[in-house]
């Protein structure tokens, strides 16, 4: 079907049999779909001039994001080992800066923060815990720990902290709760992460892989293990679609935690690791943070 289209429908059917709309970063396809606007027959200059005004607008925005992202503070302590001083010390400046930023009533918001960073500790220990006695757990432990190591539900909590009138007292819970999108969001983040750290081969220090435990505990080829790991992955899809339909008097806050799932498929899309080896990105990075778009 693809080969009797013209261009510019034929590109655009190819990436979405590649990967579908729903999983797709709207700023990337944004992209791609500007530089073929001016191809179809019934294109609008005007249009096309203010959305490129829109995107370098908006480009000019995050750069400074960016920017200020890099800011630190420090202060004294004196309880913890030398190696832990200097970590601790960023962090709950980290925390701090967070709270100084939002308005009295809102401050509570940080508390979630820290109790999803103190979650993510906890699985931090079990998965040291593990790597240290050279233990392989069973699948289901594996993914249910490795889940949360992945860092997903922590930024799906603290993506509301600053998110105006959005992250109410319901949202902050349901997000740490780790529950429906947001588990499906850990879930992916990390299934998706060991399918490609798999292709490319661990260190040796590392612990399991999901991809190992299900291999170990069933028996199975690495071609089947991958399969079953690939098939949870659109499971999870699934819970997350399902979510913006069942949550929506919490759609904004939803939307936000799929976003999370989103990039993910820009990271690891076809098990490739651009996470790790991130010179793939380069291009698209430097187009959607540094390179305006030319007229």
């Amino acid at each position: 079907m693809e080969s009797d289209l013209k261009p510019p429908l034929a590109e655009q059917v190819r990436r979405s049999l590649q990967l579908p709309l729903p999983k797709t970063l709207k700023r990337v396809e944004a992209l791609h779909y500007m530089s073929e606007y001016k191809d179809e027959p019934m294109h609008n200059s005007s249009i096309l001039e203010l959305a490129k005004l829109d995107f370098n607008l908006l480009q000019r925005l995050h750069l400074k994001e960016l920017k200020a992202l890099s800011r630190w503070e420090e202060s004294a302590i004196s309880i913890l080992p030398e190696y832990l001083k200097k970590f601790y010390l960023k962090l709950i400046s980290t925390f701090k800066e967070f709270e100084n930023e939002l308005k009295q009533d809102e401050k509570y918001r940080v508390s979630f923060s820290i109790k999803a960073f103190q979650v993510l500790s906890i699985n931090y220990l079990q998965e040291a815990e593990w790597s240290h006695h050279n233990y392989k757990p069973r699948f289901n432990d594996q993914v249910e720990v490795s889940s949360i190591c992945s860092g997903a539900p922590l930024a799906c909590v603290g993506l509301f902290v600053g998110m105006g009138d959005t992250a109410t007292k319901e949202v902050l819970k349901w997000a740490l709760g780790c529950t429906d999108a947001v588990k499906a969001s850990a879930v992916v983040t990390r299934l998706m992460n060991d399918l490609a750290s798999f292709k490319r081969g661990k260190n040796k220090n590392d612990v399991a892989s999901s991809v190992e435990c299900y291999i170990s505990e069933h028996g199975v080829t690495d071609d089947v293990a991958i399969a079953k790991i690939g098939s949870m992955i659109e499971d999870a899809w699934k819970t997350t679609n399902q979510a913006r339909f069942e949550l929506a008097q919490l759609f904004p806050a939803v939307q936000r935690v799929v976003n999370v799932s989103i990039s993910m498929w820009f990271m690891y899309a076809n098990q490739k690791d651009a996470f790790t080896f991130s010179n793939g990105l380069d291009r698209t990075i430097r187009r959607m943070f540094v390179n305006p778009i030319r007229f």
